[in-house]
């Protein structure tokens, strides 16, 4: 009986020693399973800032699932571009590198690193494109950089556009002028930037365009005190004299100053959209305003329109209302000239010189967030007009008690806050913006080299 045991035992272990051969003969074979694909939004445009300055804030953020390879071992990855779209050129965001991470960014100067490889230029002295695409994708591996056992995500194109410097002066363009707005009824006496006043073809006269609340304004110069002017005497002419202040009402108005003989001048003046497309023929809310462009000698509203008709009146009333009953781009005051739009965002610029105007698919920045509209569940956002190429202003806009962050379209994805609380814009997590209750003038510049800069002056 001893002796059947130890052989029985004598088998088993050939058995357990074929079995480890076994074992270690197996072999994993890595291959590619399943999709592999970005997991982010994108916005339709990521626009770049003039300059030469080295932005390090975020331009576009990269996140994508996990790359499987039906093999337990850890897989690299690396972000590719192609200026051609088919990755015949394919090339590796080098300042990105490889990573184990699942997401990855890209700088504003690395963006624009990328563009001036895709051939796309800011000046607008040569025949260079301003706006181009990119194609994007993830190479997943495993291994090092060399290996073969790969796995390809589906390609994303993003469209990049450089914004070229505004011009100034000539050609129906104006300047900033020194002068500015300043007062209870404009920026609480200083806490946000003074509003702007601009050059004119009348040497020494300067205008501004700006919505004041019940109070009291002056001017200065260059945002600082020191040499301000009021109007002691209520008598059309500035002075410095004591109690000065002038007292103003809610409004839009128009301010002529001749800096000449330093008469001035205030008066309501607005251009708006008004119709079935926009807000039922001024029913349902005041018309969408339109903001001055210096650069164009111009007036737009970037807007979110609805189907239907359009008009243009001044300060929200009928009468010396324009439409196009021509359809030819020009504006009069003809019977049935309603414009018919359809739903959609557009920017929207008319030139009041020679009536012209046009309506332009564009995208739309706005503001939404529980401090404005519940985060699009109460309404459209609160939104924002290109004044300038890159520089998006409101006026006039009631926030709540609440958080807020700035998005295109009315949807999500690709949608800007503030994190680290710094005035500049950025897609970090946890970056919603604290608002208080009151009237807000709202400004963004995507020109500016430190990243979209913003802010938020409660008046």
């Amino acid at each position: 009986m001893k002796n059947i045991k130890i052989i029985t035992l004598m088998i088993l272990a050939l058995v357990g020693f074929n079995s480890c051969q076994e074992d270690d003969a197996l072999e994993f074979i890595a291959a590619p399973q399943g999709e592999f694909q970005f997991t982010n939004t994108f916005l339709q445009e990521y626009i770049l800032p003039a300059g030469n300055d080295v932005n390090t804030n975020i331009g576009v953020l990269f996140t994508w699932n996990p790359a499987d390879f039906d093999v337990p071992t850890n897989v690299s990855y690396e972000v590719q571009y192609s200026v051609l779209g088919d990755f015949s050129d394919v090339m590796q965001v080098s300042s990105i590198g490889v990573t184990q991470d699942t997401q990855a960014t890209i700088s504003i100067a690395g963006l624009k690193s990328l563009a001036e490889e895709a051939g796309l230029d800011n000046d607008p002295d040569t025949t260079e494109p301003d706006t181009g695409d990119l194609s994007f994708r993830i190479r997943g591996f495993v291994g090092d950089a060399s290996s073969t056992t790969e796995s390809y995500s589906a390609v994303q194109t993003i469209t990049l556009k450089l914004l070229e410097a505004p011009t100034t002066g000539g050609g129906g363009a104006f300047e900033i002028a020194s002068w500015g707005v300043v007062g209870s009824g404009y920026n609480n006496w200083g806490g946000f930037a003074d509003g702007k006043f601009y050059t004119t073809d009348t040497p020494g006269v300067i205008v501004s365009y700006v919505n004041l609340i019940d109070g009291e304004i002056k001017f200065r110069e260059n945002n600082a005190w020191g040499g301000d002017l009021g109007d002691a005497n209520l008598d059309g002419i500035l002075d410095a004299d004591a109690d000065n202040n002038i007292a103003v009402t809610a409004g839009d108005y128009k301010i002529t100053i001749d800096t000449n003989d330093m008469s001035y001048t205030i008066e309501e003046f607005s251009w708006g959209i008004v119709g079935s497309g926009f807000n039922d023929w001024g029913n349902a809310g005041p018309d969408a305003k339109l903001y001055y462009d210096y650069t164009t000698d111009t007036f737009k509203a970037s807007v979110a329109l609805l189907d239907g008709d359009i008009k243009f009146r001044m300060n929200n009333t009928w009468g010396g209302d324009l439409g196009d009953a021509n359809l030819d781009g020009i504006l009069d005051a003809d019977a049935d000239n309603n414009i018919a739009v359809t739903a959609g965002h557009y920017l929207v610029t008319v030139d009041l010189k020679d009536n012209s105007y046009s309506i332009e698919v564009a995208d739309v920045w706005g503001v939404v967030g529980s401090g404005y509209n519940d985060w699009g569940n109460a309404g459209p956002d609160a939104h924002l007009t290109e004044i300038q190429p890159g520089v998006w202003f409101a006026e006039n806009i009631t926030l709540l008690d609440g958080e807020i962050k700035f998005r295109q379209n009315d949807t999500w994805g690709g949608d800007y806050g503030d994190a680290n609380a710094d005035n500049i814009l950025d897609q970090d997590a946890d970056n919603n913006i604290a608002s208080e209750a009151g009237n807000y003038v709202i400004s963004i510049d995507f020109n500016d080299p430190s990243g979209p800069v913003y802010y938020l002056g409660k008046r």
